[in-house]
């Protein structure tokens, strides 16, 4: 496979010249791409595998976002500025302050667009509330998963006669002595080359999480972990960026999942944790407030005992986990055992009885426990429980941005014609794992794409770039 590189160049002749061009076919490029054909630009997305997949398609598909006609339609009242405050916290105060800003004022129009023009069904889960979110704004489709969420973005692009050119691997960005993008080099899986230029690029194609070098640079502690992201997160936009001079920043940022099942290699929904339930070590003891959030408890999960562990719940909790496609599959294939008490549920686990009984019964509604954490009520008899470990999703930095997802160069200011968002941009998810607020990768994908589009479109339509 040809190494991603930059080339300086004045003399380009592409086969091919588009307006807008957008690397990589997830739900951040198909959804710019919808936008820029609402406005008129023709664009061409490029996608590097046989299928628009990409991160999105392994995730579950849910889109925070406030203000949306969907929650009015529930009558749930949010708005952006409690939504700024929920990712803040959540980053203790060390998120993109403008990114967050544009972010969460953008995701509302930008799903209000997908149902009101494309159709889309979006629903709020109820329930419950996700880790650091203080409103139910949690939007899915019906299906409730990653998968559809690209697959239905893939037919709308279709339908409106959007270009995606499948099994297109960029792999050289070249640009002019001005830093302006002129196009790129395509490798196709024959081993032939092509030449696509472009009046403006959006990368849109993927975060480091693949490549066992930048993480060993950035993230040295997922070395070695579960890698249950896209294998097309090989940090090629990173690395661009470093050949261009483009700073890159939160680069220690990434969305782990404390649930990830083994051996069958399944992602298990966090509203086991969310509904009631707790993570439990083979030794029989709790180890973490499980209601912080999915992400950093990846860490936690990794640094038990062979980096294991239980998620336990009982009967209720696990009508309510039916309610996601993911359990589903993973109980399908096994990873689900269940136990009609105390002394059978640590003989599968393989932990003390004693202990086991011990910690459920400290599960208990009133005051918060040893480790912050206030119950609603008890668990009880019959018990299910889940084997699992700590995984790495995908990575949140990125090159720099700034409000309007144009790339910012070594001196703050924007490129002349290069755009990123989603994975390949800076996050809202501040530096390290502790600060990811349950769908920021989702939230900036879209939101980002969003206001990418509508900048670009701008751009194009300004005379002297006509």
């Amino acid at each position: 496979m040809t190494p991603p590189t930059v080339a300086v160049t004045t003399q380009f002749t592409p086969e091919v010249h588009v307006p807008a061009l957008v690397l990589g076919a997830g739900a951040c490029g198909l959804s710019a791409a919808l936008h820029l054909q609402a406005r008129g630009v023709e664009a061409l997305v490029l996608e590097r595998d046989a299928r628009p997949a990409g991160s999105t398609s392994l995730s579950s598909g849910f889109i925070p976002a406030a203000g949306t006609l969907a929650q009015q339609a529930m009558g749930e009242d949010d708005h952006a500025e409690q939504f700024a405050q929920d990712i803040q916290a959540k980053a203790h105060g060390q998120a993109a302050a403008h990114l967050v800003q544009a972010y969460t004022q953008a995701i509302a129009p930008a799903l209000d667009f997908l149902q009101q023009t494309h159709g889309f069904a979006w629903q709020v889960l109820d329930g419950f509330l996700y880790p650091g979110h203080s409103r139910k704004r949690m939007h899915t489709l019906p299906e409730r998963r990653g998968e559809a969420l690209v697959q239905r973005l893939d037919n709308c692009v279709r339908q409106c006669e959007v270009s995606v050119l499948t099994e297109a691997r960029a792999h050289q960005l070249v640009v002019d002595a001005q830093q302006r993008v002129l196009g790129v080099r395509v490798q196709r899986p024959d081993g032939s080359h092509e030449s696509i230029g472009c009046g403006t690029l959006l990368l849109a194609c993927n975060g480091y999480g693949a490549s066992v070098d930048w993480l060993q640079r950035f993230v040295p502690n997922m070395v070695g972990a579960t890698y249950a992201g896209h294998v097309g997160n090989d940090g090629t936009a990173v690395t661009w960026a470093e050949a261009l001079g483009v700073p890159l920043r939160d680069m220690g940022a990434y969305q782990g999942h404390g649930s990830w099942a083994v051996p069958h290699g399944s992602l298990v929904t966090w509203a086991l944790m969310m509904d009631g339930g707790v993570q439990i070590n083979r030794l029989g003891q709790r180890f973490h407030n499980e209601s912080l959030g999915y992400s950093e408890a990846a860490v936690q999960v990794l640094a038990q005992p062979d980096g294991l562990a239980w998620c336990v719940f009982d009967a209720d909790i696990l009508q309510t986990a039916r309610g996601f496609p993911d359990f589903v599959d993973a109980e399908a294939a096994g990873a689900v055992l269940h136990a009609a008490g105390v002394d059978e549920l640590a003989q599968r686990m393989g932990c003390p009885a004693p202990v086991l009984a011990q910690t459920l019964a400290a599960v208990q509604p009133g005051t918060a426990d040893p480790w912050g954490r206030t119950f609603a009520r008890p668990l009880r008899a019959p018990y299910a429980a889940v084997k699992v470990t700590g995984a790495l999703f995908h990575t949140q930095g990125g090159l720099d941005v700034d409000a309007h997802c144009r790339v910012r160069g070594a001196d703050g200011q924007p490129l002349p014609n290069l755009w990123a968002a989603g994975g390949a941009a800076r996050g809202v998810s501040g530096p390290d794992v502790s600060g990811y607020l349950s769908g920021n990768g989702l939230l900036s994908a879209l939101a980002g794409g969003y206001l990418a589009a509508h900048a670009m479109a701008d751009q194009l339509e300004e005379p002297h770039d006509a």
